[in-house]
């Protein structure tokens, strides 16, 4: 089946529930007005449909492979590639002083949601320079900005990014690569990298390494790490790529999915390398694409959710089986439980990515610390839960197939392979929740005090027209409040016991909001209908989850590791 790219359902959420109205009527995006939204989205939707869902199968069938130390990529991938950059969609939301369409993260949001569903393992490879490109925006010197920037927003050259080591996962603290300065403000890269998305490629003049690393003079642990620019070839001064750097890649691991995308191990030995910021303050500097990678690769799940949902539709809809009105397994009761389950969750989770965005935007035009405070509430949920539901739709699609799901050649289990490891990377989901309950509730509370105010106050509005789906929203968020107040008491074990299901409750509880407010903007349409079986069959599952939340942490320690052996 062809992708098509929900273009108007990402309208009707601008529209009538995340607020984008908000952010084009700042002085600092005006330039988003309907029209250009309309049209940037459409013409995005065109290329995802047209150029990018193609090379989906391509990617999975054909990966990319190393050969003679040159990375060769998956058929139809370079012009793929090409297509996107020339279309300028790896820049939509970068500075134009540089090249880019300085249009809001939310619309460039929107378009990764949409490559996402046509091809995962492209994808990857704009938004690590998306990722790259705000970086070198907040943090490089001019000089840097300069030379990088206009051949990564054109799509000249790709960037990475370098954290993880053999001994250094999570804990980043624990890397080991070395930077000594080389007396001419440069430096000496040595080391070596793991898991390092779209390492390299056979379509771009370069590739950039953005590389945590330690000065000789480091402390122990993450404030002793230095972040580092290390180009593939290293550039003249009209940013022309000349003699190749002290670089190479290793090997490429042999993944679940994602086999268009290029994971490598990468090895330095005395790159020359240029520094990112301040010494020893590489890790203020690798949030900052850490965290747009955050944004991003939760809205990769929910674009994983949205073409595994439309691939089991279709087989769904021309599936004969039983005594049906249709005589199609669409009408069976448990299959139809199943689609809307799916497109249910994919709504919602798509609707926080997009509130999350426009956070960003708003943060980013008024410099209001409570958008701040907002966006960054929202990072660690949109990453968690926009990952799990691509990770449950794409399952769900499999068992929509029935055995035809677990035949690979329908591609059903491709969307299951693929979106896999985005629970994984950028911070696991276990991560994301302890940072929810540790960082984002270090204020009391108060900015998850003031969206539940929100969603409360929309609840109580809605109770005039839509009674039978306002009041379960407004005790959801009655019980989501009594269980933040009980996590702001607690101590860090504690709250850490509970911190996914308090996560998953808490992104439950935001879905029934927005699918309420999707109600109400269409009465008696689809998204009414869509809102009542949310908030009817899903919505209570945040009882149990808020109840798990508040357990604390004295039962997991009872169990001793002889009680929890094989």
């Amino acid at each position: 089946m062809s992708y098509r790219a929900p273009v108007s359902e990402i309208r009707f959420l601008f529209d009538h529930v995340v607020g984008f109205d908000q952010v084009s009527a700042t002085e600092r995006f005006s330039d988003a007005t309907p029209e250009t939204v309309n049209a940037v989205l459409s013409e995005a939707g065109k290329l995802c449909e047209e150029v990018l869902s193609p090379l989906q199968r391509a990617g999975d069938l054909h990966p990319a492979r190393l050969e003679n130390g040159i990375v060769r990529t998956s058929p139809g991938f370079a012009d793929g590639f090409r297509a996107i950059a020339e279309g300028g969609w790896i820049a939509i939301a970068a500075d134009p002083e540089h090249g880019g369409m300085g249009l809001p993260m939310a619309m460039a949001t929107a378009v990764n949601d949409m490559m996402s569903a046509a091809c995962l393992s492209i994808q990857l490879a704009p938004l690590m320079t998306q990722g790259q490109i705000e970086a070198l925006e907040h943090h490089a010197s001019d000089a840097i900005k300069e030379l990088y920037l206009p051949k990564l927003i054109s799509g000249e050259w790709m960037g990475t990014m370098n954290l993880t080591e053999p001994q250094a996962g999570s804990d980043v603290g624990a890397l080991i690569t070395k930077a000594e300065p080389k007396g001419d403000g440069t430096y000496a890269i040595t080391g070596q990298k793991i898991y390092i998305s779209w390492g390299d490629n056979d379509f771009t003049e370069n590739v950039c390494h953005l590389v945590l690393a330690r000065l000789p003079d480091a402390v122990p642990g993450t404030k002793g790490i230095s972040l580092f620019l290390v180009p593939k070839r290293i550039p003249n001064e009209q940013g022309v790529p000349g003699v190749a750097n002290g670089l190479k890649v290793v090997s490429l691991e042999h993944k679940m999915g994602l086999h268009g995308s290029p994971t490598a191990v990468m090895q330095y030995d005395g790159a020359t390398g240029w520094l990112v910021g301040a010494e020893h303050d590489g890790m203020r500097a690798m949030f900052t694409m850490m965290n747009n990678a955050r944004l991003g690769v939760g809205v990769q799940g929910i674009g994983v959710a949205e073409g595994a949902y439309q691939h089991a539709l279709a087989y769904a809809e021309g599936r004969k089986q039983g005594r049906t009105e249709n005589n199609s397994i669409t009408d069976h009761a448990d299959v139809r439980r199943m689609l809307a389950t799916m497109k249910a969750d994919t709504f919602a989770a798509r609707a926080i990515a997009l509130a999350n965005a426009v956070a960003i935007d708003m943060e980013t035009a008024t410099g209001h610390a409570d958008w701040a405070a907002r966006a960054a509430l929202l990072t660690p949920i949109t990453k968690a839960f926009g990952t799990e539901t691509g990770i449950d739709v794409a399952e769900l699609g499999v068992q929509v197939h029935g055995g035809m799901g677990f035949v690979e050649e329908t591609g059903a289990a491709q969307y299951s392979r693929d979106v896999r490891v985005t629970a994984i990377y950028e911070g696991t989901n276990g991560i994301q929740s302890m940072d929810l309950v540790g960082r984002k509730l270090m204020d009391g509370g108060e900015a998850a005090y003031r969206l539940l105010d929100e969603m409360e106050a929309d609840a109580e509005a809605a109770r005039a027209d839509l009674p039978d789906l306002a009041e379960p929203v407004w005790q959801a968020c009655e019980t989501l409040r009594e269980t933040t107040e009980w996590m702001v008491t607690k101590g860090a074990q504690d709250r850490f016991a509970g911190s996914v299901p308090y996560l998953r409750g808490f992104a439950r509880v935001l879905g029934a909001h927005f699918h309420l407010k999707a109600a109400r903007a269409d009465r008696a349409g689809k998204h009414e209908r869509l809102a009542a079986f949310y908030i009817h069959r899903l919505l209570p599952e945040h009882v149990g989850l808020l109840t798990h939340a508040r357990q604390g942490a004295d039962d997991l320690y009872a169990l001793s590791m002889d009680d929890l052996a094989a």
